[in-house]
């Protein structure tokens, strides 16, 4: 009995030790969270893509409040209104951030990039990319497995059967960055989404010479030059044989898709062009003739009338 006794008084006195020191160690070594960080993540739209450029929405709250400004950072999900609840909450300034959008860098369809070989094999621009360039001649573009549509959460992405390109709708893309990380090759880019969402940029990263990306691809860029003249704000940049528009500096005056000798650049959400009537001369020639008549009828009529005696 004395031995049961004197381990239960043991275990005890273990166990009121261990909370001691547990307590002690739990004072000693606690970590202070601000508790606006779990009030900042409440706002926030859980989304947790990873396009805010921080490990999830709970990474994100943590930066805000870390860093006491929110210049440079923006939820591409939550917007402007998020944002601003943020702002409300860290007593700061919320700013403004340009709409981003994903584009497609790539118009090499069907019709204009003939498939030279098939493939019969996993469906994943991963592992397509990995083993060879894909099934036509041009192996900067689109591989078409649909790997941007399987990583996007919003259903802002699909894959056109007829073309065998992804297309964005506009309407449901948060910029979150998914689609851009999730293609191999590179083809998705956020752009600012443009004044009533109008945007010019280069649907095309192919880098080869201008003769080997004509015969793979009719629309791909040739590397020419001519956009670089043609632009007045020096919006235009040309680098390894591949033309490049700067959103930031372009001004959607849409003179370099007119000078576009492969239709390279695309112009997005514009207004029909205006067609110009052929120039006419001021009088022609059948003007002449019907005019003739009436300036002879007129001068007979002077020579009949009487004149008035003197």
């Amino acid at each position: 009995m004395d031995l049961i006794l004197i381990a239960v008084i043991s275990l005890g006195a273990i166990g009121l030790i261990a909370a001691i020191i547990l307590y002690v160690a739990s004072k000693k070594f606690a970590v202070y969270e601000d508790p606006r960080i779990a009030q900042v993540a409440e706002v926030l739209p859980q989304a947790n893509c990873g396009g805010c450029g921080y490990p999830g929405c709970s990474g994100f709250a943590d930066a805000c409040v870390k860093a006491g400004s929110l210049e440079g950072k923006f939820c591409p999900v939550g917007g402007q209104p998020v944002m601003t609840q943020v702002a409300e909450i860290l007593g700061l300034d919320a700013g403004t951030a340009e709409p981003m959008v994903a584009v497609v860098r790539c118009n090499g369809s069907c019709e204009h990039r003939p498939r030279v070989t098939k493939y019969d094999g996993a469906v994943s621009c991963a592992i397509v990319a990995a083993t060879y360039g894909g099934e036509t001649g041009c192996s900067y573009g689109c591989l078409g497995c649909g790997d941007c549509v399987a990583a996007c959460q919003f259903d802002a992405i699909h894959m056109n059967p007829e073309t065998g390109l992804p297309e964005v709708d506009e309407e449901k893309c948060t910029a979150c960055g998914a689609c851009v990380k999730a293609c191999p090759k590179s083809i998705i880019e956020l752009r600012a989404k443009g004044k009533k969402s109008r945007r010019v940029f280069v649907s095309c990263v192919n880098k080869d010479k201008g003769a080997v990306t004509r015969k793979a691809c009719e629309v791909g860029c040739i590397g020419c030059g001519k956009c670089v003249k043609t632009c007045p704000f020096e919006a235009i940049s040309l680098e390894n044989n591949l033309a490049y528009i700067d959103f930031n500096k372009c001004k959607l005056c849409r003179k370099c898709v007119e000078v576009c000798p492969q239709h390279t650049i695309l112009e997005v959400n514009f207004p029909p062009r205006k067609v110009e009537a052929p120039k006419t001369e001021t009088t022609s020639k059948a003007d002449e003739i019907n005019v003739a008549p009436a300036v002879t009828e007129v001068a007979k009529e002077v020579n009949e009338t009487p004149q008035a005696e003197a």
